[in-house]
């Protein structure tokens, strides 16, 4: 009997055993026979209830198996300590947890815990508990990305114990860490390996504070925790340090050691910061680098020379540097270890290199521009991240064959032609963009849904012809991402109602036409979608869409539907994070936003909603809304205090809103309320934008005197738009060393006294609009020096004397358009100035470009035959001259001929004498010349005739004699432009011209030309080596029926 006991014991035993050993995430029961302690399992199903769980995360069924009556040891996410049963370990990363952790909660009571994760949950922004400080035992502690927010307890500093500490946040809730506790946590946590804050707010931290960190240290991650001042060089040669990310602190400066030293270090980002990188200390001192990050980066010396002494390097970003010229393939091609290369938003300009034909054995590369060899094929790459250059040509068929390569990034470039089959046998490949370049050919898409990895491709803005044929009834389970925005497709795809895991779906700007297809709204996993500017119609019940679990993200702006939210205003739509219904002839705020707590995005622009704000909008997502577009409706009443606590883009433009001037949150970067009517004065809070790039004011009635924090207030200030106001008092002369102001408007207003000299610290200025004020002052020469300005206008101010000479050797060398008219100049026109005008001269400009950002368009006020065009978008190969309405005296310079892109010359309204020079003849984009009400003399050159663009012509009241020339356009010009010339003759005058006196001659001009509207402007056609004719201003205005509204407005007639 004994034997069969003992039999028995060890069944029993192995039986246990085997149940330990399986229980999930390395929980583990005890093998002394102990269960969960009851007070620990009973504080776990309070955690447990005390929040609710969203099923989208990953391990959202975790606690599922946390069961009163069960050994909590057995649970999921749970540890205990063999002997006494407690809990020693809690991992709940991803669970989905969603709630507040109070200060009471039992997780608090778990005093045994030596590692927490509670990673990638949604705490709504509870404060980071001093109770955790209260872990005496505790060696590991992870909150990352939860959704805490406020100061880092100085409570944390007592874990002295903790081997890694991660309180990294990738939310909009802001954590806090100042110098005293990041001491205090330096200084008592001396076991400490891992340091992770990604995302922390350390601004206050002084950098000498990380010489204390402990030798031992492993991994230090400080990306994106707004560091500033000069990081210390002794991190770099911490003994043990294996990873250090500094990336995105874009006001870290400092450099890597000079002396010789070898550095353990396999992992340094440097992004998006301003520490030097010199690449002979980088490849010289850290030659164990697997993973280097060094995106946006100031570097010095020859940047790329050494890179090839990184001989273990697997993963190199060296994107978004305005490298140029042609990629040093040969460099990359032969780093061995190489997988990952991403050299994305540079300038580099070459064609890919081509299989050299003569190579045997194993394939090699050869670049036709360089005429050498690069070297073979390197088959080991699996991202390769071309994006945002300017590389032209096709896309090799090598890329096919490289086997492991899972991304290949090649958007936003010059490539053309056909996509190559290899691409097709690419088995492993996960992500594909080609989007924005210009391929052609017709791509049969089933190819694509035959590889089998395939999760993403980017298709849009290309000339395909897609074809969806053999595809209806095939599954695609794998898509997540499709994008095709801009590829003239006029049907929804039907393979999209097999495609049940897709996530991303990018339908913008085709052809779609006719009812939204039901099978979009059968697509559960859906999280982005975007159908803007197509032509859908038909009525679309709201609800439909707030259905889809996972919607976040919607775009059906600039459609013909017809939004119906009747059943939507009490529902709850957690999730919905960015909304854009542009154009959607909205007329009221949709009352479901009342419930969508998390909405990051919503633009409600351009569409037809009127009367005041409702209370409750002022309230919606006031913890998360970071971007609001509200512009061209016809919102009346207040705007109320901005709660919105993250605000950065904010758009009120072109309403009717009234009161006083609101002020946003601080953390606000573009902010637009022009065209409204405000009132009162600009108050003293706006001082606190300090993230500003934009801000737009004009065109309201806002009062009083212009802080002088506005000329230093925010060193990221791009744009600052005044205009068309009743300011008063000086221009702010605070603008500081190292601004980056663009674009400075204050046309409009009642500003007095002389032009700051702090203006000349503008080093980025290009347009200077201070016209229609009550400025005195001299001509600002000194302007002369800055090397991007384009645009001056000082018109209708009290300026005097002398333009002078030029002090500098290139003055104004970028001016294109130079309006000092209306003021009370003097003196011989500035003929040494004309001579400089390179922008006037000579310019690579010849696409359709407008002057202006992403966020704003830079707009101008000229005048064009007699009216005030407000040009609402200025091209940059617009360029005029005006110094009308002055008392400048003595002759026009020939050297003004030279200008042949000038397309307007007003000289009206002076003291010149003598004769129109005939080298006017060769300004050969002139499209309009103003010389009127001056003393010239003499005859009208014959070589006017050769301009052909001319379309406005103006010498009346002068002293001008003989005939008049005829012949092209100078037979489309009536009595008005010779008027008060006694000595002409010949038509339109009634004067005829005597036998001796007959006029210039040259060829009838072809085809009749054209009045159009009210304005009585000719419209004469134009050939260009573009091939397009159109009327005068050269596809930049025709009023006309035809006039596209958004370009130009008249504004008034002088």
């Amino acid at each position: 009997m004994s034997w069969l006991c003992l039999l028995f014991l060890l069944f029993t035993t192995r039986q246990f055993n085997s149940t330990c050993s399986s229980s999930s995430n390395s929980s583990s029961s005890l093998s002394s026979g102990h269960l969960c302690h009851p007070h620990d399992s009973s504080a776990l199903l309070q955690l447990k209830n005390s929040f609710s769980i969203d099923t989208r995360y990953y391990y959202s069924n975790r606690t599922i198996s946390w069961q009163k009556g069960k050994d909590c040891c057995a649970w999921s996410g749970v540890t205990c300590e063999k002997m006494t049963g407690h809990v020693i370990g809690l991992n709940l990363q991803f669970g989905g947890l969603q709630g507040n952790i109070h200060s009471n909660s039992s997780l608090f009571s778990l005093g045994h815990l030596k590692r927490l994760d509670l990673s990638e949950n949604d705490f709504r922004g509870s404060p980071i508990s001093s109770k955790f400080g209260g872990f005496v035992s505790m060696t590991h502690l992870d909150l990352s990305d939860s959704n805490f927010s406020g100061p880092i307890p100085s409570e944390i500093s007592h874990l002295s114990n903790l081997v890694s500490l991660n309180l990294s946040q990738y939310s909009l809730s802001v954590v806090r860490l100042d110098t005293l506790n990041f001491n205090r946590i330096v200084q008592n946590l001396t076991n400490l390996k891992e340091l992770q804050l990604y995302g922390v707010d350390m601004s206050s931290v002084v950098p000498d504070s990380f010489n204390n960190l402990s030798s031992s240290l492993t991994t230090l991650g400080l990306s994106d925790c707004h560091l500033q001042g000069k990081f210390p060089e002794s991190i770099f040669r911490l003994p043990n340090l294996r990873e250090l990310s500094l990336g995105f602190n874009k006001n870290l400066t400092g450099s890597l050691p000079n002396s010789n030293w070898s550095s353990p270090l396999e992992t340094l980002m440097l992004s998006e910061t301003r520490i030097s990188v010199d690449w002979h200390r980088l490849t010289r001192n850290f030659k164990s680098l697997r993973d280097l990050s060094l995106s946006n980066c100031s570097f010095v010396g020859s940047y790329l020379a050494f890179v090839g002494n990184l001989t273990q390097i697997m993963e190199l970003d060296l994107s978004s540097n305005s490298f140029g010229g042609q990629i040093p393939w040969s460099l990359f091609l032969n780093l061995e270890s190489l997988v990952y290369l991403n050299l994305g938003g540079n300038n580099y300009v070459s064609q890919f290199p081509e299989v050299d034909s003569n190579s045997t054995g194993m394939a090699s590369l050869y670049d036709f521009s360089k005429q050498q060899l690069v070297g073979p094929i390197h088959r080991h790459l699996t991202d390769l991240y071309l994006y945002g250059n300017q590389l032209n040509g096709t896309i090799p068929s090598w890329l096919g064959s490289l086997p492991s390569l899972k991304v290949l990034e090649l958007s936003i470039n010059n490539l053309h032609g056909l996509i190559p089959r290899s691409i097709f046998e690419l088995e492993n490949l996960r992500d594909l963009d080609l989007s924005y370049n210009n391929l052609s050919g017709t791509v049969e898409f089933e190819k694509f849904s035959k590889l089998q990895s395939l999760s993403y491709l980017g298709l849009s803005s290309n000339h395909l012809s897609l074809s969806f044929n053999h595809l209806s009834n095939n599954s695609w389970p794998q898509l997540y991402s499709l994008a095709l925005s801009s590829c003239n497709i006029s049907e929804f795809p039907y393979f999209l109602r097999a495609s049940p895991n897709l996530k991303s779906l990018h339908l913008g700007s085709n052809k779609l036409h006719g009812l939204i297809p039901r099978s979009i709204f059968e697509l559960e996993n859906l999280i982005d979608l975007d159908l803007s500017s197509n032509n859908l119609s038909g009525t679309v019940e709201f609800e439909k869409f707030s259905k889809l679990q996972s919607l976040s993200y919607l775009d059906l702006s600039s459609n013909h539907l017809s939004l119906s939210f009747n059943h939507l205003s009490n529902n709850t739509w957690p999730q919905l994070s960015s909304l854009a219904l542009s154009s959607c002839k909205i007329s009221e705020f949709p009352h479901f936003l009342r419930a969508s707590p998390n909405l990051w995005r919503l633009n409600l622009s351009y569409n037809r909603i009127q009367g005041e704000v409702p209370k409750w909008f002022w309230n919606v997502a006031k913890d998360s809304l970071s971007y609001l577009d509200l512009s061209h409706n016809f919102l009346t009443g207040t705007a109320r205090q901005l709660r919105w606590k993250n605000l950065g883009y904010l758009n009120l433009h072109n309403n009717y809103l009234q009161g006083e001037l609101p002020i946003p949150s601080p953390s606000t970067f573009f902010f637009s309320i022009s065209n409204n009517q405000l009132t009162g004065e600009m108050p003293p809070t706006i001082c606190s934008l300090t993230s500003l790039i934009v801000l737009d004011l004009s065109n309201n009635k806002l009062s009083g005197k212009i802080h002088q924090c506005i000329g230093n207030f925010s060193q990221s200030l791009s744009v600052l738009d005044l205009r068309n106001n009743n300011f008063h008092g000086v221009i702010p002369g605070t603008f500081s060393n190292g601004n980056v102001l663009r674009n400075l408007d204050l046309n409009g207003n009642q500003l007095e006294g002389s032009l700051p000299p702090s203006l000349l610290t503008c080093r980025e200025l290009e347009v200077l609009d201070l016209g229609n004020n009550k400025i005195q002052d001299t001509f600002p020469n000194w302007l002369e020096s800055l090397p991007k300005l384009q645009v001056l206008i000082l018109r209708s101010n009290k300026f005097y004397g002398e333009i002078g000479i030029p002090k500098t050797k290139f003055p104004f060398q970028k001016l294109r358009i130079m309006d000092l008219s209306y003021n009370q100049f003097s003196g011989l026109l500035p003929t040494k100035y004309f001579e400089h005008l390179t922008a006037m001269t000579n310019s690579q400009e010849h696409e359709l470009k407008y002057m202006g950002e992403g966020y704003y368009q830079d707009t101008v006020v000229v005048t064009i035959k007699g009216f005030e065009i407000e040009m609402v978008k200025i091209l940059t190969f617009f360029t005029t001259i005006d110094f009308s309405n002055n008392t400048f005296r003595g002759e026009i310079s020939k050297v003004i001929g030279k200008l042949k892109l000038l397309k307007g010359l007003n000289f009206s309204h002076n003291e010149l004498t003598g004769t129109i020079p005939p080298s006017f003849g060769d300004m050969c984009n002139l499209e309009w010349l103003d010389l009127s009400s001056n003393r010239l003399f003499g005859d009208i050159p014959e070589q006017l005739v050769n301009l052909t663009s001319l379309e406005k012509f103006n010498v009346s009241k002068n002293r001008l004699v003989g005939p008049i020339p005829h012949g092209k356009q100078f037979d489309t010009f009536d009595y008005d432009s010779y008027s008060g010339n006694v000595g002409l003759c010949g038509i339109p005058l009634a004067k005829t011209c005597g036998p001796h006196q007959s006029p210039p001659s040259s060829f009838q001009q072809d085809g009749d030309l054209e009045h159009e509207n009210g304005f009585d402007w000719k419209v004469v056609l134009m050939g260009y080596a573009s091939g397009v004719v159109i009327g005068i201003s050269v596809g930049y205005l025709v009023l006309s029926n035809r006039t596209p509204g958004w370009l130009v407005k008249v504004v008034g007639i002088k």
